[in-house]
């Protein structure tokens, strides 16, 4: 029975992981909420006040107030080894080699998921909850990961990576509710985060500025890089300088620091050379890309695959299929993508908004 189940629930101290735990008691289950500790913002700079990101001390407090008021125990563990070996440092070495990466995706992976039912099995604990808007679905014995119902919200994209074998452990109580909802809930409550404005960051860059990020925490490694880069056009001539690969990304159109009659977008980096090429719109459609870091999340996958991909968060799926080419996974777009970028994921489903699983993108050489 639920009375005698426990469900750990993450909570950041946001309005979103309040709500699911008061949901989460409400389907009857035994319920404890964990706080991550997952960065120190002294370590490296930045906003260290803002209550909205995660590791905040505002944000802690808040989740602990939550937890009081709804009688129910709370802890903060430390998880901030785990997050900067598997999450931080990742995502500097993408930034150094020319990528973008995504580091929601990996936090989700292998700390919010993998870590943290390891402490549900400590903590004796059958279920782990959070307040993803997404759902988790039970078909013929297979459990599935579908959008939420809030189209605007819908955070499915970010799980892609979490192991398969966890979702039938794992509970998202938001995945039927709108953020309108989520928010009128947290009123009638009375939780102290009702209001709370969302913060749009990544947590551990709480200023949202991922040069000062790079260059305080990989300072030895930012050295060996000249801070005069080569910006190149498409047939590789050189037409300019710029002030290193690390300080741009794909798509990216201010500050390229090259004038031309009509807009330039940086098409493609390469941290060898630490240069940039530079092209008009255009040239930024991709047919197809390749895919690493595969995750399926359905038992049986056959090839060729028609599926819907999304390239980015909130961005539009396009329909698409997926070939094993040769032990890769190669995707090929019904339309041309635009900016399909290195390091950011690629995520598919089928018709019935189902997640199917997703990876990273690679450029297809062709």
């Amino acid at each position: 029975m639920k009375k005698n189940e426990t469900v750990l629930v993450a909570m950041s101290g946001g309005v979103d992981s309040a709500v699911a735990l008061l949901k989460i008691i409400e389907m009857g289950y035994n319920a404890v909420g964990v706080t991550m500790k997952l960065w120190e913002y002294n370590n490296v700079g930045g906003n260290t006040l803002n209550e909205n990101n995660c590791c905040a001390i505002e944000s802690i407090n808040n989740a602990k107030l939550v937890c009081e008021r709804l009688g129910v125990p709370h802890y903060t563990i430390d998880f901030t080894e785990d997050f900067e070996n598997k999450v931080i440092n990742n995502f500097v070495d993408e930034y150094l080699a020319g990528r973008t990466p995504n580091p929601c995706v990996r936090c989700n992976s292998y700390v919010k998921w993998d870590t943290f039912i390891n402490q549900a099995d400590k903590l004796g604990a059958k279920y782990i909850a959070t307040g993803h808007y997404a759902n988790i679905k039970k078909v013929n014995e297979e459990y599935k990961i579908t959008r939420g119902k809030d189209k605007g919200k819908d955070q499915s994209y970010v799980l892609w990576g979490i192991p398969k074998e966890t979702l039938s452990r794992t509970i998202l109580p938001l995945g039927s509710l709108t953020k309108r909802e989520v928010r009128q809930i947290a009123s009638e409550n009375k939780f102290e985060n009702a209001l709370a404005p969302e913060s749009m960051e990544i947590c551990f860059i709480p200023d949202n500025n991922y040069k000062r990020f790079i260059n305080e925490y990989a300072k030895d490694k930012v050295k060996e890089i000249s801070s005069k880069g080569t910006t190149l056009n498409e047939k590789g001539e050189k037409i300019g300088e710029n002030d290193g690969f690390i300080n741009y990304t794909v798509g990216q159109r201010r500050g390229i620091g090259v004038t031309s009659e009509n807009p330039l977008y940086v098409k493609k980096i390469n941290s060898n050379k630490n240069s940039i090429t530079v092209s008009e719109k255009k040239s930024l459609f991709s047919s197809k890309c390749k895919v690493s870091n595969i995750n399926w999340l359905r038992n049986k996958v056959e090839f060729p695959l028609d599926a819907f991909a999304q390239i980015r968060y909130n961005g539009q799926v396009s329909e698409s299929k997926i070939y094993d080419d040769d032990g890769s996974i190669l995707v090929s777009f019904d339309k041309p993508q635009l900016a399909v970028t290195p390091g950011q994921s690629i995520v598919f489903y089928d018709s019935q908004k189902t997640l199917l699983g997703g990876g990273i993108i690679e450029l297809y050489e062709s």
